[in-house]
Order: structure tokens, then C-alpha cells, then sequence
């Protein structure tokens, strides 16, 4: 049997009757695009569905911050992975929430961003200054700064074969890292940080403002943007409400499954079953368990884009936006993903000719969540856009329709003249 078919979707044949379309979506011809340009994008997302690696997806895209395309098609929960305790088959609609793992760093990121805003933290200042206990074991030199950009040297944390309870102990977790001895001196190489610089990063967060992680959380974001949901964790009575997440595709070959060992501290298979835990939905993990539908993914992503203002409201200055954005080096060799990144103080930027984010797309910033989600803006083409899914696999099938999705996103959506210009006098 070939492996890369275990695991996967049973498609249906009519997937209209598994898509959840948003009437408020704007024709194309009304934000500068070709007229078929929604149904261009609904093609490439229909084909990622179809590849049965992932039971559930969303993709909500923002043009000049009118919805141009805001759809889920799939299942939630009960087709596909180990899922006893929640195995009813339920749809995916556009408003459930799923669990954005590793794009939640872009939203912590901008936290600390609005505290340094506010006065409250130095980004250039050392850790100690506002959590002395951090400066163990030759740590005593690392700024917000290195944390924010993967260069801390504490890109995992620092047991044999971690538990996972950890995750959800945060007093045992901000301890552990204390107490780490970094693999290299602060701002010496990049690493990236998939789960420690989380803690540390929310717990500076705490401790400047004085309010729970999630609570600043609200104040500054998810409420001024109308969310209902966008916290760290769930609230128990709400969990059921959750897309649950699937290991699907055949068994990782060696390399990778060390790789991915090494990144996320777990093998890559048991992930799901982690994430899917009551422990772990109801944790506040800063670097990996924000819940949120696309479209308001898009919200916090276009208030982004519109220079820190969402519908007339400010909740950051675009001064702060622009820091958060900048690279902080050149493209480089990362050492814990083995791919070549170019960071921002939180954010994974785009490239030309081609990234994360599709064709030319230097200026565009955002974040990839658990090798399928990505969260980004793209100022060049003045869109917003979440891909949000279920389905955690790294089989070759899945990869190569995502990044043709987003290819067809940034060819179906020309960047804007002098954007576009600018772009290429950078590059």
C-alpha cells in the first residue's frame, strides 16, 4: 500500500454542500481585479481541499479591507485522526475556531511591540531588566530585541524528551527557562524559536503591564476589533466548539522526523493529540495556542496593513508597525528549521522572486503556523489574507498545493504600480 495515502479525507463529490460561502463578499471588479478573479482563488483553495490531507480549511482574503474572498469547506471534526472523546462529524463553518499554533507568535509580537509603544518595555534593553531571574547561565546579555528575532539561543527547550504538560504549567515553564543555558551567545546566530521565546515574551508582557497575557490581549486588540474569539486557549465550556486537528499523510522519513523533533519538542504525529487535550486548549501558550477564525485573522492583519487604524479606530502608530516589520539581518540560514528566513522582530518575511507569501512579495510580513497555516499582510497588493486548516501533515501532495495556492493569490492579485516599483529598486 503507499503510504501517502493513509490518513487522509474521503472527498465528496459535491463539495458545495460542505462550503460555507460569505454573502457579504465584494465582486472582484470593485477592488481592481479581473472578474474572475474570486473564482481563479476558489479553484487553487478547492484543489489544496481535494489532496485529503486536511478535513477542514478557511481562507479569508482582504482587498483595501473590503472581504473579497471569506470561505471554509470541510469538516471540523470527526473525519479523519484519533479524536475519542469528540468524534461527532461536525462541518467546518467560517466562524469556527481553530488553533493557529505558530502564527499566534505574530499577535504575541505585536503585544510586546505595543507595550514598547506605551513606554513600558525597552526592546533594546536586556531581559533582567524586567525579569532578573532570567539571567542564568550566561542569558544576563539577551535583549527583547533577540527574543523577538529568533536569537536568543534558546530555540527549545532544554530537557531530553520534554512533557508536554509543561506547556500548560506556566510557572514551570517561565522556571525552566530561566534556569536554561543558551546554545549560543544572545544575537551570535538565528534559531528559530518555536515554543520557549513564547513564555518569556508573554511573560515580560505581564509583568510591564500588569494585567494576564490574555486580558492586555483584549484590551488592546480583540475587543477594538469586534472579535469573538482571538484568545490564548479556550474557556472549557467553549472547546467543543473547535476544529480539532488531524495528523493525516504517511509517516515522516527519518530526517525530517528529527527535524521536527528538534523544533517542536514532540514527534510530529502526536502533535494533533496534544493540541486536541483539554490541558493544551485550555493553556495560555503564547507561542502557539491563539484561537481564531480566517477572517478575523484578517482583521488583525489589515489594521496591520492600514498603518495600525481599523475601521477609524488607531490601536497602533504606524511607527510601531514599521519596527515590527523591519528586517532585522538579511536572509539566513536558520538552525533549527535548516531553511534560509529573513525575520523581522516577529514576523517571517516575504521575498522576491518568490516566498512564503507567493510571487514578489518582499514587502509582505505575517507568519506560518504548523507547516499549513499562514496569517500575512502584503502591503504591495493592499491585502490581508489567512489560510487556516486542520489537516498536519508534511506530505508532498499537501505542500505543493499550498504553495500553489498562494501563488495563485499573488498572481491573481497584481501588486500596486508604485509598490510595485519600489518593490524592485529593493530587490
Amino acid at each position: 500500500m503507499n503510504p501517502l495515502r493513509r490518513n487522509r479525507v474521503h472527498i465528496r463529490r459535491n463539495l458545495e454542500l460542505i462550503t460555507d460561502r460569505n454573502p457579504a463578499e465584494t465582486a472582484p471588479e470593485r477592488l481592481g481585479l479581473a472578474p474572475d478573479a474570486t473564482q481563479t482563488i476558489h479553484s487553487a483553495f478547492v484543489d489544496l481541499y481535494r489532496t485529503g490531507l486536511h478535513p477542514g480549511l478557511q481562507l479569508c482574503i482582504r482587498r483595501r479591507g473590503e472581504i473579497l474572498y471569506d470561505r471554509a469547506i470541510g469538516y471540523a471534526a470527526g473525519v479523519a485522526g484519533d479524536d475519542p472523546l469528540h468524534g461527532a462529524r461536525r462541518e467546518m463553518h467560517r466562524n469556527t475556531p481553530v488553533c493557529l499554533f505558530s502564527a499566534s507568535k505574530a499577535i504575541t509580537a505585536m503585544l510586546v511591540h505595543k507595550c514598547a509603544e506605551d513606554g513600558l518595555i525597552d526592546l533594546d534593553a536586556t531581559v533582567t531588566d524586567t525579569i532578573p531571574e532570567y539571567g542564568q547561565r550566561g542569558k544576563q546579555h539577551t535583549t527583547v530585541r533577540h527574543l523577538l528575532a529568533h536569537q536568543a539561543g534558546i530555540p527549545r527547550i532544554p530537557l531530553p524528551r520534554p512533557d508536554p504538560s509543561l506547556l500548560w504549567d506556566w510557572d514551570r515553564a517561565i522556571a525552566t527557562l530561566c534556569a536554561a543555558k543558551p546554545l549560543h551567545g544572545a544575537g551570535e546566530q538565528q534559531a528559530y524559536h518555536a515554543i520557549t521565546a513564547g513564555f518569556i515574551l508573554g511573560e515580560l508582557v505581564q509583568r510591564a503591564s500588569g494585567m494576564p497575557l490574555n486580558d492586555y490581549l483584549a484590551r488592546h486588540f480583540a475587543e477594538p476589533l469586534g472579535m469573538e474569539n482571538f484568545t490564548y486557549g479556550m474557556p472549557r465550556e467553549r472547546q467543543h466548539e473547535a476544529a480539532r486537528n488531524a495528523y493525516t499523510g504517511g509517516p515522516l522519513p527519518m530526517p525530517l522526523r528529527v527535524l521536527a523533533r528538534r523544533v517542536l519538542g514532540a514527534d510530529f504525529d502526536r502533535v494533533p493529540a496534544i493540541a486536541n487535550s483539554p490541558e493544551f486548549m485550555s493553556a495560555v501558550i503564547p507561542a502557539g495556542n491563539l484561537y481564531a477564525t480566517a477572517e478575523e485573522a484578517t482583521r488583525f492583519f489589515e489594521m496591520l496593513r492600514a498603518g495600525g487604524v481599523y475601521k477609524g479606530r488607531r490601536l497602533l502608530a504606524p511607527e510601531t508597525i514599521a519596527r515590527a516589520v523591519a528586517p532585522v539581518s538579511g536572509i539566513r540560514l536558520d538552525r533549527s528549521l535548516m531553511l534560509p528566513v529573513r525575520f523581522s522582530m516577529g514576523m517571517f518575511l516575504g521575498e522576491s522572486p518568490f516566498g512564503l507569501y507567493g510571487p514578489h512579495s518582499r514587502e509582505a510580513y505575517g507568519h506560518l503556523g504548523f507547516m499549513n497555516i499562514v496569517c500575512w499582510a502584503d502591503p504591495s497588493r493592499e491585502i490581508a489574507g489567512a489560510l487556516i486548516n486542520t489537516g498536519k501533515t508534511l506530505a508532498p501532495t499537501a505542500l505543493m498545493r499550498f504553495l500553489q495556492l498562494m501563488n495563485t493569490i499573488g498572481r491573481t492579485i497584481p501588486r500596486d504600480a508604485p509598490d510595485a516599483a519600489r518593490l524592485d529598486r529593493v530587490a
